[in-house]
């Protein structure tokens, strides 16, 4: 009884020095200045990829170097984000050297999913995404709604939390939301530092989300 009784508390003690390192963590999201920041962008299929990709094209060449990650089913995200580097290397010839990587983690969640499968295929693609994560060690994780942006952002806050490297994530609501937020966005509302809308109807709806009209 003695035994269980600790183990509880210890639990219990563990679970809010987690929680106040994860709220410290949120809280923080003031960046030293520096030359350059080593950007994670998380790419989707079809859609979600074409507006990352637009608005990693909006940013200099000092966010480098750029991290893409897509899901390893998607069959056509490489060839995109391959002929959008190349074309802005042949657009402005200094950032020809700049250098960009492309990798793959396991799918959290396909079309059509159910629900429980989705718990089990989002644990392997944290687990997945964690040493990837630890290795690369971004400075600001870019994610737009896919799926897979999801296990990346959580492993992205528990290098915060482990005292690892303080990850900065920005998550962009995908244009098509005009009135509810996707299943990625109501995940991440409050694991993002900066969530950002493109309709005003989920400002009214969000206050604490940053409306900058169109963006992507």
């Amino acid at each position: 009884m003695v035994c269980i009784l600790i183990l509880a508390a210890a639990s219990g003690a563990a679970a809010i020095v987690f929680g106040l390192r994860l709220w410290l963590v949120l809280r923080m999201a003031n960046t030293v200045s520096r030359e350059s920041l080593s950007v994670l962008v998380v790419a989707g299929s079809g859609g979600h990829t074409m507006e990352i990709l637009r608005l990693v094209g909006s940013l200099s060449s000092a966010y480098s170097p750029r991290h893409y990650i897509i899901a390893d089913t998607d069959k056509m995200s490489a060839s995109k984000i391959n002929s959008f580097e190349l074309d802005r290397a042949e657009r402005d010839p200094p950032t020809t050297y700049t250098k960009y990587h492309i990798h793959r983690i396991p799918r959290s969640r396909e079309v059509q999913q159910s629900w429980l499968s989705s718990v089990l295929t989002t644990v392997q693609a944290t687990w997945f995404s964690f040493p990837l994560l630890l290795r690369v060690k971004p400075d600001l994780v870019l994610c737009n709604g896919p799926g897979t942006c999801v296990p990346i952002c959580v492993c992205a806050l528990l290098l915060g939390v482990f005292g690892i490297k303080k990850v900065i994530i920005v998550y962009i609501e995908s244009i098509c939301r005009v009135e509810t937020l996707s299943l990625s966005g109501k995940i991440l509302f409050r694991l993002s530092h900066y969530f950002i809308v493109q309709w005003p109807a989920l400002k009214e709806k969000y206050p604490k989300s940053v409306y900058l009209g169109r963006i992507v």
